[in-house]
Formats: C-alpha cells, structure tokens, sequence
C-alpha cells in the first residue's frame, strides 16, 4: 500500500510537476524582467479596458499651455525670447490663473538679450551698443515677473555629469517623517541623478519665494518606453528634490513643505496637505489611474499670448507650460495612449491626485499570487496523472477565471494591482506539461526542422516542403514570369564614405525597405549582389497580376528612398561627415525561364534562368542613360500600358542581343496616367519616336525640344525622376550624326547598345 502511494505521489509525471511548480515559485519570488514585464502588460490592458473618467470641464482643475505647431508658427522657432514668455504669464494671471508651472527648463540666458544682441552687431555706432547694454536683460523682464506671482520653475535631471551652474542653493521644501528609529533616510531609495540641469541664477532665484516653486518634471519610463510610475522625488548631491507635479500641489495648497513618510522597506507615502496623501511604491514612485489623452484640457500658447483664449480654461486653473510639437521631442507613451505629450503626464498626475484616483499595489500582492499559482499548482499534479486531460481542463479555467475575474474586480472596485497573469500562466504551463509531454516534445522537433529549412529556402518554398519533400531536389519548371533588378549608382564612390563594418550597415539600411516591399507585393528575392536586388514574381506561387505587382513594387521602392535618404543625411551630420544621397535604377521585363532549385546535389538555391532575365538586367544598366528611374521592357508594357503612367523610350537591341526591343520609361501611377498634362507629353514623346524611326529628324528633333521644355515644368505631373532632358539630349546627338551619316532606307530606327 505504502509502495503504491509512494509510486503514484512520485510518478515521473508529478516529479516533472514539482520540479516546474518549484522553479515557477522561485521566479515568481525573484520577479526577473520578464516576470514583471508582463505583469506591467496585464495593468496596462486593465488601464486600457477601464481608464479614468476624464472630469468634465467645469470640474477640471488643470490646463496646459501648449507650445504646438501652430504657436510656433505664428511666434517663431523655439526658443522664444524671454519678454514673450514674460508676456504669456502675464496674459495668464490676468485672465484668472491660479498658478503657472514650466514643463521646460531656461538653462541658457536669452540669445536676444540687449547685451548679446549689442555683441552681435557689427558696424552700429558706440553710443547705440553701450545703449543697447544699459538695457534691462529679457531675462531679468522674466525674473521680475516670476517673483511676483505663482510659478513653479522646471528642472531636469540627467544621468551623466554635465557642468551646469549650481544656482542658488536648493528650497527646504521636503520634510521626512520616520516610522521608527530604525527606518532608512529615505535618500536611501529614491533615484539618484549625476547631474541637475536648472535654470539661470537669476530665475532660479526668483520663484524662491512663498508662492513659488522648483519641481523636476523628468519622467523615467519602463525599460519598454511607456511610463506607468513617476517619481515624487529626487536625489541630487544629497538633497532631494519633489517632481513638478508635487511642487505644483504643494504651492497651490500654500503649504510650506512635502512630508515624505519612510521605514525600513521604503518610502510609504507623501503627504501634501491634510487630505492629500499620495501612496507610492518603496522607491518613491507614484502609480497615477491614467485616463485618455484629453485635448480639451490644452490652449494654445498663440491663444494666450493673443487673448483669445477661453476664459473657463483658464480662470481658477493650474497651467503647465510643454508642448505638443513632434520637433521640439516631448512625446511619451503611456498605458492609455502610445503618444502622448509628456506635459499631460504631469497634469494627468495632478487630476489623479486631486480625485483621488490612485492605482495601488498592496504590500501582500506578491503573497497572494503566488498562493494562487501553489494552489493551482498543486491541483494540477494531483488531478493530471488520475483524472487525465478532459476534466483537468475545466478545473483550470475554473481556477483561471476565478482569478484573472477577481483580479479585474480589484481593480475596477479597489484600483488594486493584483497580477493573476503569472499564475494563471504557471498552471496552464503545469497542466500543457504534464497532459501532453510526448505531443510537445514531437512538435518541438516539427518546429526545430522548419527553422532549420527557413534558413536556407524561402517561406512560400519551406510550406511547399513540407506539403510534398520531393521539392527538394535539383530541377525546375517553365513559367511566364516577371524579372525586376534593382541597383544603386554610384555606388563605388559613396562606399568609398565607410569602412567594411560601416558599408555592411548601409547596405542592410538600404535593402531591409526595398526587400520588404517587394515581399508585400507578393514578390520573391532571387538573390542579392552587393547594393543590387534580383527579384521575380509568378513563381513559386501563381501570380495573375504579376507584371503590375512588378511594377507597383518598383514605384513603392522609389518612394522608400526619399525617407531613407533623409535618415541617412542626418546620421552623416551628426557623424560629421559628407552626405551623397542614395539613387537606384530599375529595369523590369516579362517572359518565359526555367524556375527552380538550381545548384549542385550538395548545396542549391531557388532562383530563375532565361533570356528575360538578361535582358531585365540591360534594362536596369540602360535606365540611367535614358533618365528614368524604371525602364520596361515591351511585354511588361503590354500588360501595364492601361493602369500606369508609361512613355516610349527607344528600339534598341541591347548587348549580347541579335534583335531589337521596344523599351518603355515608368513614371508613375494611376492617378499620373489620368492626368491631361502626363496625356499630352506621352503622345509627343510617341509622335517624336514615330517620326525619328521614318527618318524625319527635322520634325523628330522639333517635337524632342518641345519635349525638354515640358520637362522642365516645375508643374509636371510626375513625381519620380524622370530626366527628359537626358533623353532628349541623346537623341539631339543621334539625330546630328544621322544628318552626316543617314542610315540605310530600310533602317527600322534600331539602336545598338554597346554598353551593358
């Protein structure tokens, strides 16, 4: 009997199950990123689900004075001189403001100050620049207003050492209140920064008095980029230092101080004023109950400044200086919101506080998950192995619902963080285990062979193998397919710009974009050649658009170089060295070759073979000496002359060819071939070509100079670049040496490449 219980308490099943609950507990007491990562995730989706009500306008207690797009517009590039930003306060106050606070920092003097701008000038009379420095500074116009009203200034925290001024020394404003004699300073725990960026002396030294302020308003961000905690207070050089929205809480309820409370884990709470107690984790950090982004919260700085403002956004308010504008890179991802100003989370913070609408994770939360995940745990390996899989399972979505429900409740309810992910994770992870080792461990090596294949077979190929493994031999089939060759010119001088390591970046930067849209255009990638793409299309899998899913690759390729170009020039600034921008070419053509696996028994590759394919490649080679980004070949043409925007190039019989083809320049899309402008110049470019190959230069040569002109309209429909001139020029100079020497009568109007 003792035998049986021994053996059916220690199967090699439940053995299996106490090791993993065992290992699943540990974690979960260690709490390593990934643990706590997707804890994070699992409030974030309740933040999400069930986010703060915003309050309605005539409860709303802060507005933002946002610098946006259209402030900057109409006043100018930020920085603003100071006597503007003097001027805004003022506005404010005057139209009721409670209090204003600076999401930003003056660390600088005003570049427009009178004595800078008398240092500036050259050639104005003496008497005019020791006028000019007699003159009040912009920022002492500011200072006098600061130290009149209430205005919390802004200062900035920074992990490295900078060498900043020290300013005046830092305001007493945060007191400490121990819970016992053996509670921690609380400097102990809260972050620590190198570097204090504050304001110039004389602002600094202004808002030091009883109605104003200085706050940090930097906010630190979960390693994944959203911010979900922010910080109460500051260390720096030993002294702390309360965050924005603290300090603007602390001056608009006229209190003299913030009272931290500490213990031996940590810091506790904040305490404001009698009623305004902010609970924070043991670090400091306060969890805000985030709502939606609200637009109705911001004014425009222009509106301020004009006194257009509405009054009710104003009147009774505490205003927060930030901005919006994407360039000046104040922009933060919160639960709620994956964009958001980083001045709303400061205001957001402030409306919680106000309202009381705190997210709290309690002291015993890490305790009763993972109890959960025990008792889960547990019943898993007992059930398992004695009632097997079909009963387990609804004893786990029992247990699973039960706490991922009362999870959501607490939160709803109670604004408790209890995180029933991890257990709820760790037992189905217990009941997969146990119920289907053998399954697992047979789909593992499924997957470990596809992952093997993936590397050397396209996708579309790696499911054709694994459907039929007779794929996967040396042969291949014929198709109609359509050839695309992609190249950069120039590109021997730009790569003269990197070493190998630096060159190897700038290839991956150019062919990552340009292979994904081939890849969205149900394209495949034969190979690539340096800076050059080899692309197909109908193969490995039918494609009965496949000349104009060509072509739609080759425009969006073109479309990708303009964003790319300008990346790369701004990593050449900063690099400090000289940009040359990247352009490609493009030749595309339609016919039959052989596809398939081509190679050696040993080692082979999927990839096509056939003179369509030489001749896209010429194609390519000849897009630069007929100005155009793309040139088609005639069967390309054929099936996309009605859908896009084409013109007649040339008959030219290319390099290693004993007969001539019509060649075709792409310039565009639908909406390009529709338009009036891109009509007229396609049927002269068609009449010229037409009266070229007859033998009429006089007439050819008239309608090619008209052509020039209208290509040089700035109002051309085209977008691409499509250099006629480079087009017409060479056929001025066919036509001059046809003139000395005609061809013969029965001359087709052929011309023979003698370059690839």
């Amino acid at each position: 009997m003792f035998r049986r219980f021994y053996k059916a308490v220690f199967s090699y099943d439940r053995v299996i199950g106490y090791f993993l609950l065992i290992a699943l507990l540990v974690i979960g007491h260690f709490d390593p990123y990934p643990k706590q990562f997707l804890r994070l995730k699992t409030f974030d989706f309740y933040n999400q689900q069930h986010p703060r009500e915003i309050p309605p306008r005539e409860k709303q207690q802060v507005t933002i004075i946002d610098l946006d797009e259209n402030s900057l517009a109409e006043y100018g590039q930020w920085p603003w001189p100071r006597t503007l930003i003097a001027q805004m306060v003022i506005n404010a106050f005057q139209m009721g403001a409670a209090q204003v606070a600076f999401d930003i920092v003056f660390a600088e003097p005003d570049r427009m100050n009178p004595d800078s701008v008398a240092d500036t000038l050259v050639g104005i009379p003496p008497e005019l620049r020791a006028e000019l420095k007699g003159l009040k500074s912009n920022d002492q116009v500011l200072a006098e207003i600061i130290a009149q009203v209430p205005v919390v200034m802004g200062q900035a925290t920074y992990f490295e050492d900078l060498d900043t001024e020290k300013g005046p020394p830092a305001k007493k404003s945060v007191a400490v209140i121990k819970s016992s004699k053996t509670a921690e300073d609380p400097v102990v725990f809260l972050p620590k920064f190198r570097s204090l960026i504050r304001n110039i002396p004389i602002l600094e030294q202004a808002a030091v008095h009883p109605r104003g302020g200085h706050g940090i308003f930097s906010l630190v961000p979960e390693p994944d980029g959203i911010v979900r905690r922010v910080p109460s207070l500051f260390v720096y050089d030993g002294h702390m230092y309360p965050s924005l929205a603290v300090e603007m809480m602390r001056v608009a309820t006229g209190r003299k101080t913030v009272i931290t409370q500490v213990d031996q884990t940590g810091i506790r709470f904040i305490k404001i004023a009698p009623k305004l107690q902010i609970p924070t984790d043991r670090i400091g950090r306060v969890y805000p109950y985030f709502s939606k982004s609200d637009k109705g919260k911001y004014v425009a700085a222009k509106d301020i400044l004009n006194g257009t403002a509405d009054p009710a956004l104003v009147k009774g308010k505490l205003m927060i200086v930030g901005t919006s504008a994407v360039g000046l890179l104040d922009i933060r991802a919160i639960p709620t919101e994956p964009v958001i100003p980083g001045v709303e989370v400061h205001a957001q913070l402030i409306e919680a506080a106000l309202d009381q609408q705190w997210l709290n994770r309690p002291n015993f939360a890490p305790i009763a998950e993972l109890s959960v995940l025990l008792l889960g745990g547990i019943l898993m390996i007992i059930f398992v192995p004695w009632i097997g899989a079909k009963w387990t399972v609804l004893m786990f979505l029992t247990i699973a619902g039960s706490a991922g429900g009362g999870s959501w409740y607490m939160f709803v309810e109670e604004k408790w963080l209890l995180d029933a992910g991890y257990a709820i994770i760790g037992i189905m992870l217990m009941y997969m285990t146990l119920t289907y080792t053998s399954y697992a461990r047979e789909e593992a090596n499924r997957r470990q062979t596809r992952d093997a294949f993936s590397k050397y077979l396209s996708p579309d190929m790696v499911a054709r193998v694994a459907q039929n493994p007779d794929e996967l031999k040396l042969g291949g089939e014929q198709r109609d397919m359509t050839l695309l060759f992609c190249d950069v010119r120039g590109f021997t001088t730009i790569s003269e710009q990197f070493d190998a390591v630096g060159l190897t970046g700038l290839i991956n930067k150019l062919l990552t974009p340009l292979t994904n849209v081939i890849l969205e255009r149900k394209g495949t990638i034969d190979k690539y050649m340096g800076d050059c793409i080899m692309a197909f299309w109908n193969a490995p899998l039918d494609d009965d658009d496949q000349e104009y899913n060509g072509c739609a690759s080759a425009l969006a390729m073109l479309a990708e170089m303009e964003p790319l170009n300008a990346r790369l020039e701004q990593e050449a600034i900063e690099e400090g060295r000289k940009h040359v921008p990247l352009k490609v070419g493009l030749g595309l053509n339609t016919g039959p070759c052989v596809v398939g696996n081509m190679g050696s028994d040993m080692r082979f590759d999927y990839s096509v073979l056939g003179d369509a394919v030489n001749l896209a490649a010429r194609l390519e080679g000849q897009s630069k000496s007929y100005g155009m980004n793309v040139v088609l070949g005639f069967n390309t043409w054929e099936a996309v002359k009605e859908r896009l925007a084409c013109i007649d190039l040339d008959y030219i019989m290319v390099k290693g060819k004993t007969t001539g083809t019509y060649i075709y320049g792409l310039l565009g899309d639908a909406d390009i071939l529709a338009d009036p402008k891109f009509l007229s110049l396609q049927k002269l470019i068609t009449d010229a070509q037409e009266a070229y190959r007859r033998q009429e230069f006089d007439a050819a040569e008239a309608m090619f100079k008209e052509i020039e002109v209208l290509g040089n309209n700035e109002n051309k429909p085209w977008k691409l670049e499509a250099n006629l001139g480079i087009l017409c020029e060479m056929y001025y100079e066919r036509i001059a040496a046809y003139r000395e020497v005609p061809p013969a009568p029965d001359w087709d109007g052929v011309f023979v490449a003698t370059s690839k």
